[in-house]
C-alpha cells in the first residue's frame, strides 16, 4: 500500500451523509426514528459509525441530509457533534427536507438530497465531495480513498465490498476490468457478474462516492434537467457516469481500519431485525469481529453523564449477574441473570429475570421473574412480571414481531395489547 500523502486531501474534502432513510425491513424499530437514529452497541447510534469515520479520516466538514421521522437523528446529532467550529474551519450542517428548490418539493432521491443544497457545498469551496449512506456499521479511512480517486483520475470512485457472488444479488454490482475500473453496473442482478481475479466473488456498492465537487455539481445539474431520472445516485448518476465518463472501484480491504483483533474487513448492513440483532449480540463475544474498543478510531457519539453499571444480590437464585454480556451505563441488575446480552444505558433488570441473547435499547424495565431469550426490545419498554419470550413459537409469533429465525421484537404498544 502506498504512503499517505502529507498533506492529506482529506482536508479540502466534505462529507455528505445521506440519513433521510426509513429503513422499513427493521419493523416497528424505525416507526418513531429513522434508521440512521436507531441504537446501536450499548450506546450509540448507527449514523455515528459514518460520521466518526469521516472525523477520524481527517475531514472536518460534514454535512447530513435528514428527511424521514428525523426528530430522534437531530436531537442526537445536535447533543453529540456540535464540538466542530467554524473559526478552525470546521462545519457541522444538518440539512432537512425543507422545500428550498421548491415549495412543493422534498427530497426525491439521494441524489437530489444533495442538489438541493449545492449552494451551501459551494459556499465551503471544498475541493472533493464524499457522498455518504449514514445506516451501515463499519469502520473506514477514507483518506485512502480519496487517493485511489485523485491518481486515478477517476470522475467518480465507487467504495465496494467483496462478497460471495451469488450472495450480492441484493445489492448494485459492479462489473470491473483488471484495473478495477467499472465497466458497468447492474442493479441486483440474478447473475452477478465476477471480479476479474476472483471468479467466485463479485463486487458489491457501499453507497460511498468521492467526486470532484466541481464535477458532481455539473452532475446534479445535468441530472435535475433530466425529466426522465428518478434523482437517485445508484439509480442515476453513477449508471451515467460509468457509460460516458470514468468510474473506478474502491475495494474497502483497502482502507477498512482494523485492530490487532480484527482479522477481515468488516461491513454490516443492519437493516433487518435478525441483522440488527446479530451484529449487536456478535458484540458480546470474547474477541468480537467488530472492535469498539479501539481507541486509536474512537465512535464518537453523545456521552451522557451517567453513573456506573451496578450489580446487586447475591442469594443462590437471586443474583445479580452477567456473562458474556455488553451492559451499558446507569443499568441495574438487581438480582437478574444476563448471558449473552446486550444492554444499553438505563436498562432496570429486576429479581429472578432472566435475559438470553437479549438485544435491550436505554431505559427499559424488565419485571420480576420475566423470561426473555433471543429478543430485542425497543427503547422505554416496560416488560412486565413473569413474561416468558423464546419459548413458545405461536404464541411469540401472535404477540410479538417474530422472525423466521426466532428473534422477537418487543414494543410497547405491542405490550399494551397484551392480556395477561
Amino acid at each position: 500500500m502506498v504512503e499517505k500523502r502529507i498533506q492529506p486531501l482529506a482536508r479540502d474534502a466534505m462529507a455528505y451523509v445521506l440519513a433521510g432513510g426509513r429503513g422499513s425491513r427493521l419493523k416497528e424499530l424505525t416507526d418513531r426514528r429513522a434508521k440512521p437514529a436507531v441504537y446501536f452497541g450499548g450506546k450509540s447510534r448507527i449514523i455515528d459509525f459514518a460520521l466518526s469515520n469521516a472525523l477520524n479520516s481527517g475531514i472536518r466538514r460534514i454535512g447530513v441530509a435528514t428527511q424521514y421521522k428525523a426528530h430522534s437523528l437531530i436531537r442526537h446529532m445536535q447533543r453529540g457533534w456540535n464540538f466542530l467550529r467554524p473559526e478552525r474551519n470546521e462545519s457541522f450542517d444538518i440539512l432537512p427536507a425543507s422545500q428550498r428548490v421548491s415549495e412543493t418539493q422534498w427530497y426525491e432521491g439521494t441524489a437530489d438530497a444533495v442538489y438541493q443544497n449545492i449552494d451551501i457545498i459551494e459556499d465551503y469551496g471544498v475541493e472533493y465531495m464524499v457522498i455518504l449512506a449514514g445506516d451501515h456499521v463499519y469502520k473506514m479511512d477514507y483518506e485512502w480513498m480519496l487517493q485511489q480517486h485523485v491518481d486515478s483520475g477517476a470522475d467518480v470512485t465507487i467504495g465496494v465490498l467483496e462478497v460471495p457472488r451469488m450472495e450480492a444479488v441484493g445489492f448494485g454490482v459492479m462489473h470491473v476490468d483488471k484495473a478495477d475500473r467499472i465497466i458497468d453496473f447492474v442493479e441486483k442482478p440474478a447473475n452477478p457478474p465476477s471480479i476479474p481475479d476472483k471468479p467466485d466473488f463479485a463486487l458489491a456498492s457501499m453507497g460511498i462516492y468521492v467526486f470532484h465537487t466541481k464535477f458532481l455539481i455539473d452532475a446534479l445539474r445535468r441530472d435535475a434537467a433530466d425529466p426522465n431520472s428518478s434523482k437517485d445516485f445508484g439509480k442515476d448518476i453513477i449508471p451515467y457516469i460509468v457509460k460516458n465518463g470514468k468510474a473506478v472501484a474502491h475495494r474497502f480491504g483497502q482502507s477498512c481500519v482494523r485492530s490487532d483483533f480484527e482479522h477481515e474487513p468488516y461491513w454490516r448492513d443492519v437493516g433487518t431485525i435478525e441483522a440488527y440483532w446479530q451484529a449487536n449480540i456478535d458484540l458480546t463475544a470474547i474477541v468480537p469481529e467488530l472492535d469498539i474498543y479501539d481507541k486509536s478510531w474512537p465512535i464518537w457519539t453523545y456521552a451522557e453523564i451517567l453513573p456506573p453499571a451496578k450489580f446487586v444480590h447475591d442469594d443462590e437464585d437471586r443474583r445479580g449477574s452477567a456473562t458474556s454480556s455488553v451492559v451499558a451505563g446507569d443499568c441495574i441488575i438487581s438480582g437478574a441473570t444476563l448471558h449473552k446480552s446486550l444492554l444499553f444505558t438505563g436498562v432496570r433488570a429486576n429479581s429472578y429475570s432472566k435475559l438470553e441473547g437479549a438485544v435491550v435499547l436505554p431505559s427499559v424495565k424488565v419485571g420480576r421473574r420475566a423470561q426473555l431469550k433471543n429478543v430485542v426490545i425497543d427503547h422505554g419498554v416496560v416488560i412486565p412480571e413473569g413474561l416468558v419470550v423464546g419459548e413458545d413459537p405461536e404464541l411469540d409469533a401472535k404477540r410479538f414481531r417474530r422472525t423466521e429465525s426466532g428473534i422477537c421484537l418487543i414494543t410497547q404498544p405491542m405490550i399494551d395489547k397484551l392480556d395477561l
